[in-house]
């Protein structure tokens, strides 16, 4: 299972900072939604060229025009993108498109769809790589919000998914027997007093349960 870390920050000076630090122990370098509004298509080059060995996500949440989103993110330098799953399926399919001219790949974020283990079958239908079955924070804050929700959907659905929304030190575990493709942290990580330490602890939680030589 891969690790991704959700830079949920603002300046791209941040986000280099907290990449530099958690890099080590991680896969996927996520560039928020909100520093990719605040900061734009330079953050992503920035954190590419900064560590170039690594995945960098681009949270675009793209809603609408599919295809020049996605692309305008991958020349950028992103090497996957994300569209919602509310989202036409055309849009998906335009993003898609986009993913195979550059040779990356498009994640559909399932936040606010009602049946996520449906939508999942058919975004990975329409060339999805994945899904990231994913609770927002404003969801979380809800009465009555529950972690297990995002578990089962993700073993209901059948196809490959991340898991965003709760993942900590504490979750780690259910998220790698639920058979997530990669385990999405933010606030847990990034709001840590040492984030390099709770990335390394993360990461050494998922290579005690993974079998010798498979990562």
């Amino acid at each position: 299972m891969q690790l991704q870390v959700a830079m949920d920050v603002l300046t791209t000076e941040a986000a280099l900072e907290l990449a530099g630090k958690v890099a080590p122990h991680v896969e996927i370098l996520e560039l928020g939604t909100p520093l990719v509004k605040s900061e734009g298509l330079a953050a992503i080059t920035a954190v590419k060229r900064a560590h170039p060995d690594k995945i960098v996500l681009a949270d675009l949440k793209t809603m609408d025009a599919g295809e020049l989103e996605a692309d305008i993110a991958f020349t950028a330098g992103a090497g996957l993108v994300t569209v919602l799953g509310v989202a036409g399926d055309s849009t998906i399919s335009g993003a898609v498109a986009a993913a195979k001219k550059h040779g990356k790949g498009v994640v559909v974020d399932l936040i606010g769809v009602a049946d996520k283990a449906r939508r999942a079958k058919e975004a990975v239908a329409l060339g999805a790589d994945f899904v990231e079955v994913h609770a927002g924070l404003d969801e979380q804050a809800e009465e009555g919000f529950s972690f297990q929700t995002l578990l089962d959907a993700g073993r209901e659905a059948g196809v490959p998914f991340s898991i965003a929304g709760g993942v900590r030190l504490d979750t780690i575990g259910q998220v790698q027997d639920a058979g997530a493709r990669v385990a999405v942290v933010g606030g847990a990580i990034y709001g840590a007093e040492d984030p390099t330490q709770a990335a390394a602890d993360l990461r050494a939680a998922i290579d005690a349960k993974t079998p010798t030589g498979v990562r």
